[in-house]
């Protein structure tokens, strides 16, 4: 194969581009960035990204894609007050937006219109901030090589959040209008106000640390699920099985706890060995076992009344 020999590439993400091939005849570009759905390789020549994408890459996607569904229904829980039904309706609503956003942008990506996505293989965590390693060959000129190493693992989470503000813009007012009549006017939208809040956050969060968030994400969810069963439950005053059991409501918080602590404990081992990794699973129960083991020596309702009374 005859390849046309230039000056190598400086810099680490930048990489020389395709111009023209005929049969074993391949000429390049000059180095500089590549285009978008390629990287580097070891050669500094931009290749397409044609991988499918790990385990890993799915479940952060999958984490990314909680986050604003946990919130919706932080909210949605918040605010509607004594309303079950209205926020049973609004729940479901979050669930079906979410899900239809992550269904359209999985259609748009590259290839359109089927449900699974080409990706670049993560190396490290630069590949994330190729803004940061522009070469300066002179120390003076730049030589820009911006590029999404990691495609699309950036971009399709705001593409994604995206679809999910304009579906909840579209089907969420019309619903609360409906339904959330016991409500006052002031709020019932309240939920939706939050959600106007916390996307730019959420966005935000992505463009700056995305690449810190695709190798923490695992302890992030094990971290935060502990927190909140144990606040959750400390609040609800439950004590022993029975309490746990007297409200379907609080079953379905503990099963949403155990699911969470299933998936961090799966990001983490990544089910490399299957064979090891699963018996991880059974300590899945574990802190809520340990909680309900441990609350009669702290009395969490005796706490939650002395600290209401201001003692």
């Amino acid at each position: 194969m005859a390849v046309d020999i230039q000056p190598a590439c400086l810099g680490l993400y930048c990489g020389k581009t395709l111009l023209f091939k005929n049969g074993s005849t391949e000429i390049y570009g000059e180095c500089g960035v590549c285009p978008r759905g390629q990287r580097t390789n070891a050669q500094k020549y931009c290749q397409p990204c044609t991988e499918s994408p790990e385990l890993y890459d799915w479940l952060y996607l999958g984490f990314m894609a909680m986050l604003p569904l946990v919130l919706h229904w932080f909210f949605i829980e918040w605010y509607s007050g004594k309303k079950s039904s209205s926020a049973l309706f609004q729940h479901v609503t979050a669930l079906f937006e979410c899900t239809m956003a992550a269904i359209t942008t999985l259609l748009v990506s590259d290839p359109v219109g089927v449900l699974y996505i080409h990706s670049c293989r993560v190396l490290m965590l630069s590949d994330w901030y190729t803004m940061l390693y522009n070469p300066s060959p002179d120390y003076v000129t730049t030589v820009h090589c911006t590029h999404e190493a990691v495609y699309p693992l950036y971009t399709i989470v705001f593409i994604y959040y995206a679809f999910c503000l304009v579906l909840m813009m579209l089907l969420r007012p019309l619903l609360v209008k409906k339904i959330a009549c016991g409500l006052g006017k002031s709020d019932r939208f309240k939920s939706i106000y939050a959600a106007l809040y916390f996307f730019p956050i959420l966005t935000v969060l992505q463009a700056v640390g995305g690449g810190l968030l695709y190798y923490a994400f695992p302890y992030i969810i094990l971290v935060l699920s502990l927190v909140t069963l144990a606040v959750y439950m400390s609040a609800s005053e439950i004590e022993n099985c029975y309490d746990l059991l007297v409200r379907k409501k609080r079953l379905i918080v503990l099963f949403s706890h155990w699911l969470l602590h299933a998936y961090g404990i799966i990001s983490i081992s990544r089910v490399d060995k299957l064979e090891q990794d699963l018996p991880l699973l059974a300590l899945v129960p574990t802190p809520a076992l340990f909680y309900l083991f441990t609350a009669k020596f702290t009395e969490p309702s005796r706490i939650l009344s002395e600290g209401a009374n201001g003692h």
